[in-house]
């Protein structure tokens, strides 16, 4: 492949990646500017862009999102995670440390089958009133809640973005990727509910008054549709047998999310402009102009170079190679969105 090719594709995404990375400019427009910028290369086609597999788009990332947006919307509407929290905080009776090891994992179970992100809008509210009626500071429990979020979210392949990106680059089944991923999962969030009283000494002292406002609050009152409840759980049932047999009826994910995000838009009886706002359209862009990069770094060759200068760098060794992987990704993503950074990395460990 022409280096000069090479060079300036090189070039155009180590600029946008630092700008995302910075956040000086709106990600969006900086993963669309730098698409754009690819076109002028002579090895992309609009064609390929949108048809070819390994280096266009990856719609099934694309629609996969897009599902879980509209089904994740419309659950938000229930209540039910509202309901779910102050149960669990009513169930450990008011002690601040059992309150926030059931928050903790509600935080994760709903992590690792709807959005981490939505989870936590969700569950933080109801953890900020609960700890307001006990008198004791939130940040302990919100931090918890953070890494719950994102321990969770790595369980499923609809857990996290990069989780879809991962698991759809690397081809693996929804059933796979929980087989390799929950173990793991659930012996990392172990060790954190071991490890909370030593991480937050002191935080878990409260009055008996306290906890009697507590178990005052009724969960009953955050159900707010039970009617689209109801339809919501039999949609989500579906949504994830499809997604465990998704093999064996020979669809994937993205279609299995979109069909049951398309029943919900019509049984729901929610209105056009719900749906159009619940979808997060700079995010599906964003993913878009990032796949076109990482597909011209592909076809110009730069993930290969990649690919061979870390296998050299290592000398060949798997474990070396795991390990390095492994090292950089933990450097990476302390500074760097994981999302961009999941989408590169995913080709150049393929290779």
């Amino acid at each position: 492949m022409n280096a000069f090719y090479a060079i300036y594709a090189a070039t155009v995404f180590v600029i946008a990646f630092v700008l995302i990375a910075t956040e000086r400019l709106n990600k969006t427009l900086v993963a669309l500017g730098g698409a754009v910028a690819m076109f002028f290369l002579p090895v992309i086609d609009s064609h390929e862009v949108w048809y070819s597999e390994g280096t266009g788009i990856n719609w099934d990332v694309i629609f996969l999102l897009l599902g879980m947006m509209i089904i994740v919307s419309v659950v938000r509407q229930t209540g039910v995670f509202e309901y779910v929290a102050i149960w669990s905080a009513k169930r450990a009776k008011g002690s601040p440390l059992r309150i926030m090891i059931l928050l903790l994992l509600v935080t994760a179970i709903g992590s690792a089958f709807l959005d981490n992100v939505t989870t936590v809008l969700l569950i933080a509210p109801v953890t900020l009133l609960v700890c307001e009626r006990l008198a004791i500071s939130p940040v302990p429990f919100l931090i918890v809640e953070a890494f719950a979020a994102n321990i969770g979210g790595a369980a499923t392949l609809v857990g996290d973005p990069t989780s879809m990106i991962i698991g759809t680059g690397a081809d693996l089944s929804f059933v796979s990727f929980l087989v390799h991923m929950a173990p793991l999962v659930i012996i990392v969030l172990g060790a954190l509910v071991v490890l909370l009283p030593v991480l937050f000494p002191g935080a878990f002292t409260v009055d008996d008054e306290r906890i009697a406002d507590v178990m005052s609050l009724d969960e009953g009152e955050a159900i707010r549709n039970r009617r689209l409840l109801i339809q919501c759980a039999i949609v989500l049932v579906i949504v994830f047998a499809g997604f465990v047999a998704h093999k064996q009826i020979h669809m994937e994910p993205s279609l299995v999310a979109m069909t049951g995000a398309g029943i919900l838009i019509v049984i729901s009886g929610l209105s056009r402009d719900f749906y159009l706002s619940a979808v997060e359209w700079e995010t599906l862009l964003f993913f878009a102009g990032l796949f076109v990069m990482v597909g011209t770094l592909v076809k110009t060759g730069v993930i290969d170079k990649l690919a061979h200068s870390a296998s050299h760098a290592t000398g060949g060794s798997p474990w070396g190679t795991t390990m390095l992987i492994l090292c950089v990704s933990f450097i990476f993503s302390g500074f760097v969105n994981n999302v961009p950074y999941a989408a590169t990395m995913t080709p150049i460990v393929g290779q």
